[in-house]
This record gives C-alpha cells, structure tokens and sequence, in this order.
C-alpha cells in the first residue's frame, strides 16, 4: 500500500471516546465526531452493529479477502453498504487510514459515493451509499438472469469508463484500482454504473511506472506485466476494464 504519511490526516486531540486504546492512533479521530478531513460522517462500533443486526449473515451483500460487506439501515432511515476489514493489528490500521484518506477525496457520479468509517479496537469498517441494482457480475452471470441488451452494456461500461477516467486523470494525485471486475462495478436503479471497492487502489505520486512488492487484484483480470514485474501504471487498470 502506498504510505500515509499525508498532512491529510491531520493530528487530533485525544478527547474522542475511541482514542484512549493506546493501539491506534489519535489522527483518525475528530473529537466532535466530525470525521477525518472532509469526512462526513464517524459511526460508533455499536451503531453498525445495530444497523446490520450484529453483522447478521442474512444482511452479508459479498465477501472478498481482505473483508465483508452487509447491508444496513441507519437510525436516520438512510440505507447503507457496511465494509468489515478482516484485517486486525497494525497492518489492518495502515490500510484502514490510507483507503480512508483515498475515499474522502473521491467524489465523482460514477464512483461509489463513501458515507464515513468506524474504528474500535481492531475493528475497522467503511460506510457507503447502499447501491440498490447488486453488481454487474450479478446481472451478467447469475442463473435465472434476462440478458442484458447491448444498449445497457455500452451504458454501463461508458459509466464505468467514466469513473476510471476520473481517478486517472482528475484526481490529484492520480489513484490507480488496481481491482477492476465485474464484481466491482455497482448498478443503481437506472443501471448506471459506480466503481466500487477502493481496498486495493494505489495513489500514482508521479508519471513514473510504480513498482509494488506487493501485488494484489484477482487473478484472470491482472495485467501480466503487473502480475510477473510489480510494475504499475493505469493501463493495469485499462486491461482489467478491457
């Protein structure tokens, strides 16, 4: 994962509730509850728990393998999407920070809208916008599915392309998925496109090819030169897209 050693994640005291476990750190918190940065929104563990009825398996929407997601209904009546990081120590609390400080910048109509986060203890989870359509995978090859017409599959890989374009081109830095899939593009109701699942995406600093040691994405969808050499660009994601 790329380092989060950002002034974005600024210092907070450590008045918040959370903060007094000394096995994380105080600059994910705001002690008004206000969120990192321009976050909207911090949840308590308890307030999730309570949104998904205590994680139950009849709310889980999928499973991956660095985490789960359940649907959930918030206090306010808004519906929601709930990402548990599998991830504990401090590995799971470096990814934690650096995809929450990657989301809280993305903002884009094609891109799955974030909602806010929780951390307790080595819990660590993600809100979204819950997206009503399931995924692209779902309506491509589920038993029992019409066929997608074509009209709707150049509908949805223009929206998907668009929210790809988007974190090449306008952000800044320039954020690269790295896990382009069927499984990884949402469909509302209208079946326009969000890219979804920002677990594995890596910040491109500069336009010189990135070399990871770490490789990850799902195999099948991997740009070979990514997968034999580490090397890094945004035509991986290109190739996954393709």
């Amino acid at each position: 994962m790329w380092s989060t050693d950002s002034q974005f994640l600024r210092s907070q005291p450590s008045t918040h509730p959370l903060a007094a476990s000394p096995s994380i750190s105080n600059s994910i918190y705001s002690p008004d509850h206000g969120g990192v940065g321009n976050l909207r929104a911090w949840f308590s563990y308890e307030e999730l728990a309570e949104a998904t009825d205590g994680f139950s398996g009849s709310n889980l929407l999928g499973e991956g393998g660095f985490k789960c997601v359940y649907k959930g209904l918030l206090a306010d009546g808004r519906e929601v999407a709930v990402k548990q990081l599998k991830i504990g120590g401090s590995q799971g609390e470096h990814e934690f920070r650096a995809e929450v400080e990657i989301i809280s910048r993305v903002h884009h109509r094609h891109l799955v809208s974030f909602v806010g986060y929780c951390i307790s203890e080595h819990q660590r989870l993600h809100v979204y916008q819950y997206v009503l359509n399931n995924t692209l995978h779902y309506h491509l090859h589920c038993e029992g599915r019409p066929v997608m017409d074509w009209a709707t599959r150049i509908k949805v890989s223009a929206g998907a392309a668009r929210g790809l374009t988007y974190l090449h081109e306008d952000c800044h830095p320039r954020i690269i998925h790295r896990d382009i899939k069927s499984s990884n593009i949402l469909l509302d109701d209208n079946f326009d496109a969000q890219v979804a699942d920002f677990g594995l995406e890596k910040l491109a600093m500069d336009s010189n090819t990135h070399v990871t040691t770490r490789v990850m994405g799902t195999f099948g969808y991997m740009a070979p030169e990514y997968a034999s050499s580490g090397k890094l660009t945004e035509k991986s994601d290109v190739f996954s897209f393709g």
